[in-house]
């Protein structure tokens, strides 16, 4: 399935007091490489393997996934290899008419909050204004990618989001 999405950074939250979340653990595969494409998850109680990769060169914003279903005898099999992980927190909140999905990161990760959007069409992606709590787009920063991100600390990226004037967000009290 083709997937159109961008990705932005947050610099305040929105009032996320009413909308459905769900904790997830991403394990990417293998452990050996810096960027992983292939993702055993756990969101909720939804286990599954996935594999992303951009379309065409190097474009984040239009990827390929192919996912498919786990047992949780497969996914305790799984995960008990040595994957590289990443936990977050994913809120589902709709802003006109539009859905978000907001990561809010937990763990090593911690202060690290972005936001997807898919869009159903090429046009719709384009015409899309980034919302007011949002501080840049980063579809494109590869070392934001959910596999970049696996196995890392926010001291090793702290530098880099400081090139786009993020500030550590502590989002623990929702």
């Amino acid at each position: 399935m083709e997937e159109l999405e961008l990705t932005y950074l947050v610099k305040e939250l929105p009032d996320l007091k009413s909308v459905p979340s769900k904790e997830m653990l991403d394990i990417y595969l293998p452990s050996t490489q810096e960027h992983c494409h292939l993702r055993i998850r756990k969101i909720g109680e939804k286990l599954e393997i996935t594999k992303k990769e951009p379309v065409t060169g190097t474009d984040s914003s239009h990827q390929l996934e192919i996912t498919i279903p786990l047992t949780s005898a497969e996914y305790a099999e799984l995960s008990t290899l040595p994957g590289k992980r990443v936990g977050k927190t994913r809120y589902y909140y709709t802003e006109a008419g539009v859905d978000h999905e907001i990561d809010i990161f937990t763990g090593d990760l911690h202060g690290l909050v972005l936001v997807d959007v898919e869009f159903d069409t090429k046009e719709n992606k384009s015409a899309f204004a980034k919302p007011s709590w949002c501080l840049a787009e980063v579809t494109q920063e590869k070392f934001l990618a959910g596999g970049m991100l696996a196995g890392r600390k926010y001291e090793d990226i702290e530098s880099r989001l400081e090139t786009f004037g993020y500030k550590k967000l502590n989002a623990r009290h929702l």
